[in-house]
């Protein structure tokens, strides 16, 4: 396991202590998520309820991160007058001001804020003993329901399926045509404007 542990850390950063647990269960409802942005306005994951929601929680000094913001602004652009919405949560320490920050520098266009380490473990169903990866992925249907997430540190070599573009792509056309489907409304707060939009390198 050493040589495949190593490879994993060379592709994503590695927080906490490890310990192994059980996967959590999916689909399973979403808990509340409050993401306080640099601006000081509150968002609440419930008031994009009728949305496909992805919540991404990162490190704002993880490269990865970094990449994968840029990549769900692309997204964002792209699905956002279909019913999807992009949120954030910063759990290294972050302060407002880092999170303003990173924002500005990978020219991110949906909520980010700072959040606790606690609060990333509860909203995945891990244990706090967990050892995670970041990014951490979370992908919730209309009814705000979770339907997909990463693992806390995957042992494989390949990437997490909802971090590669193309399972990410046709994991969020298949949640909006499955609520268009069943008639769920869209309604939701207005998306964050951002002076440019940058597809992900």
């Amino acid at each position: 396991m050493g040589m495949r542990v190593l490879r994993t850390l060379a592709a994503f950063a590695a927080v906490g202590i490890g310990a192994f647990a059980v996967a959590p269960v999916l689909p399973r409802p979403a808990k509340e998520l409050e993401i306080v942005e640099p601006s000081g306005k509150h968002d609440l994951l419930t008031n994009y309820r009728g949305k496909v929601v992805v919540v991404q929680f990162l490190y704002t000094t993880c490269p990865h991160c970094q990449a994968y913001s840029q990549l769900l602004t692309k997204l964002q652009a792209e699905y956002g007058p279909k019913g999807f919405q992009c949120l954030g949560g910063a759990f290294n320490d972050a302060d407002a001001n880092m999170v303003r920050n990173y924002i500005s520098q990978n020219k991110v266009d949906f909520p980010i804020g700072p959040m606790s380490r606690d609060t990333v473990t509860s909203f995945m169903g891990f244990s706090v003993m967990d050892r995670l990866v970041v990014p951490q992925i979370a992908l919730i249907d209309r009814k705000g329901q979770i339907r997909e997430e990463t693992e806390a540190f995957p042992q494989g070599n390949d990437p997490a399926p909802l971090q590669v573009e193309a399972h990410l792509r046709a994991s969020i056309e298949k949640l909006l045509k499955e609520g268009a489907a069943s008639g769920a409304p869209a309604t939701s707060s207005a998306t964050k404007k951002s002076d440019t939009k940058k597809p992900a390198s």
